[in-house]
């Protein structure tokens, strides 16, 4: 995931203030050379999160391993590497990951797929310093700083007797915990911003497009947010990116929400009468539509926000309603 800028240190995007906890996290864990834990979803940033604790401290390589790509016969080979003849076709010996690793930071990503038996052997560098190489009966030491990240609920996976509680308990000095993007949306137009400089500076999000990718849930995090951005300007020549040049999943989604306003429109008139119905009396679509509004206002003590988001659409979608109806003036 590349939702950081190559030129400089990593940074994450954003002034919500999940995010700023975050950051002042960071800045403390960057002086100091303890064990971290980084819990999120896919795609929410738990490299960079890792990155940019090592560039706080930048003592040696930063050497990530994705520890899901680590499957069949040869994963203690990668992580604790081999010599010459280990096994067929180890021609040479070879440095294991643990040993690039030495003197700086070794960032283990998705440490939860990472088998009991590997978790074992990973236990005992990080207690004891030191490893055995594949076909080596020599110990080698070793001494680098643990960043790990995981999308899973260790806690969880620990009682379920999928990982282990001793290595757990090494890991999780410091839990970094990253939000979701859709518990942090205020942050979209600054990670729009940041995308478009550096797919395509000369494009711009139009306030329909805008609105739709507010109201977006984001199941993949930032990492879906910036492969949005990358097709929409591969696909558009620019320079305004509307609600059409989205991908067919934040189309569904936005169609979904503008067809579920005149609904809850109506399930409101219906279930809690427009004000100064009679029995029998038919509403038009505007008026359900207004006491839809009015009914999520009182609902949500007059925060606009939440009202929009129970009506199924964008904040601007909303204001443009209320003056249109000439509410809350």
């Amino acid at each position: 995931m590349s939702s950081y800028r190559e030129d400089a240190s990593p940074v994450l995007v954003g002034q919500s203030p999940r995010i700023r906890q975050v950051l002042q996290l960071i800045q403390k864990l960057g002086r100091s050379r303890s064990p971290a834990l980084i819990l999120g979803e896919t795609g929410t940033g738990k490299e960079i999160v890792a990155c940019a604790i090592h560039s706080l401290s930048p003592a040696g390589p930063f050497v990530p391993i994705d520890c899901s790509a680590l499957v069949g016969p040869l994963m203690e080979s990668e992580l604790f590497g081999h010599t010459r003849g280990a096994f067929t076709g180890a021609v040479g010996p070879k440095p294991g990951l643990v040993e690039v690793a030495h003197g700086g930071t070794a960032f283990f990503d998705e440490i939860g797929e990472l088998p009991l038996d590997l978790q074992s052997k990973l236990l005992r560098v990080i207690q004891e310093k030191e490893f055995r190489p594949v076909g080596s009966v020599e110990l080698r030491k070793v001494d680098f700083r643990v960043i790990a990240a995981s999308n899973r609920d260790l806690a969880a996976e620990v009682e379920r007797g999928r990982f282990r509680r001793d290595l757990y308990y090494r890991l999780n000095v410091v839990t970094v915990r990253l939000p979701a993007l859709r518990d942090r949306r205020e942050d979209i137009p600054a990670l729009i911003a940041q995308f478009l400089g550096q797919y395509g500076g000369r494009y711009v999000i139009t306030r329909e497009c805008l609105d739709a990718m507010l109201s977006y849930d984001w199941p993949g995090n930032v990492r879906e947010l910036e492969n949005c951005i990358q097709r929409m300007v591969a696909v558009n020549s620019g320079p305004l990116l509307h609600t059409a040049d989205l991908p067919s999943a934040l189309q569904n989604d936005a169609a979904a929400r503008r067809s579920a306003l005149p609904s809850l429109a109506a399930a409101a008139a219906q279930t809690c009468g427009a004000p100064g119905a009679t029995a029998g009396q038919v509403f038009s679509l505007t008026e359900m539509e207004k006491t839809a509004i009015i009914r999520a206002l009182e609902y949500t003590k007059g925060d606009r926000a939440t009202a929009a988001h129970l009506l199924g659409i964008g904040r601007t979608t909303l204001y443009r309603k209320l003056k249109e109806y000439r509410l809350g003036d």
